[in-house]
């Protein structure tokens, strides 16, 4: 079975191409990176909502929870653990 992580830098990965060769680091800052800009945030909000079953409060989308896969993953983690 796939990993959220994997599921998360394989979405990023095809939804925000990069360059062939680079390998985005679990910690890189997606928007400073310019992998992601403001539209993209609505995105990454609209597929986690859609393929984790979760809900994204306004007041959580936050770079610190959006703003790279590590955050993408560990913010999912706690939702999904609030609503078991």
């Amino acid at each position: 079975m796939e990993s959220m992580e994997q599921r998360v830098r394989e979405f990023i990965g095809t939804t925000f191409p990069v360059d062939a060769g680079e390998q985005l680091d679990t910690h890189q800052d997606l928007l400073d990176a310019g992998v992601v800009d403001s539209i993209g945030v609505l995105t990454i909000v609209t597929w986690i909502e859609e393929t984790f079953e979760v809900t994204v409060d306004d007041e959580d989308v936050l770079p610190e929870n959006l703003g790279s896969i590590a955050g993408i993953v560990a913010y999912v983690t706690r939702k999904q653990q609030e609503a078991a």
